[in-house]
């Protein structure tokens, strides 16, 4: 011991580092419990929203949808496949969160789900609209109102750029292209049913008084060329005409 120390004070010395290191030390556990804490909370978060909102699950059939989605109309995402004559075709893409995506997660065959555009009575002239107008394998949004048996009725929703998010359904309708339609298995008390309801029928009418599409109205030469066309005169001649033609071959 060096001269002039007391031993007392060396011992004080001796425990007051002790003290620190002590607590430097408890100090790197509650920083390792809390990271632990915060890792668990955070893959909790994940689980929850993967399951409840945007579900990693790929739906192959309608009825693997969970009841809930529809109910609270969540969106789910998925690629065009096919364009039938009364809707889409459309493959579901799930939510990818890493590492999650692998575990939960099962291989499935290719399945597409069979959707319908609620409030819309899709027509021919529409079908060929939405042709020119989606690409093949381009990402839709779809927004769940109905399920019925193996149908999806649903808000298609296309999104190109940052701001731009268009609406299917209500598109044709406002180019005119086909007629609202009710909603099927929807009540019809419901609050949103009478929001999409007026929101469709004011495109509706949008069209209609532009003379758009199905409201488009006939030129005054088209009117006339009808009228010709089922006049029971120049039907009449017609026939005599080709009868006469006929005659006078043999």
């Amino acid at each position: 011991m060096p001269r002039g120390l007391d031993p007392a004070d060396v011992n004080e010395e001796d425990k007051s580092s002790k003290n620190v290191i002590a607590h430097i030390s408890q100090f790197a556990d509650n920083l390792t419990f809390i990271r632990n804490i915060s890792t668990c909370l955070g893959l909790a978060g994940l689980l929850i929203i993967a399951s409840d909102c945007m579900t990693i699950t790929k739906f192959g059939t309608a009825a693997d949808i969970p009841t809930r989605f529809i109910e609270r109309n969540i969106s789910i995402r998925g690629r065009l496949s096919n364009i039938t004559e009364k809707g889409l075709e459309v493959e579901h893409i799930p939510i990818y969160v890493p590492l999650l995506s692998r575990l939960l997660t099962k291989c499935h065959s290719l399945t597409l789900l069979d959707v319908r555009l609620a409030g819309v009575e899709l027509t021919a002239e529409g079908q060929d609209w939405i042709g020119q107008q989606l690409k093949p394998a381009e990402t839709v949004w779809l927004r769940l109102i109905v399920r019925q048996n193996e149908t999806l009725h649903s808000l298609v929703s296309v999104n190109r750029g940052a701001l731009s998010n268009t609406c299917v359904n209500e598109e044709i309708l406002r180019h005119g292209l086909t007629r609202t339609s009710p909603f099927v298995g929807l009540d019809p008390h419901s609050r949103i049913y009478w929001r999409l309801y007026k929101r469709f029928l004011r495109a509706e009418s949008r069209a209609e008084k532009n003379g758009k599409g199905l409201w488009k109205e006939e030129s005054r030469w088209e009117r006339a060329a009808n009228v010709l066309k089922n006049n029971m005169l120049v039907i009449s001649v017609k026939k005599l005409f080709k009868w006469t033609s006929g005659t006078k071959e043999k």
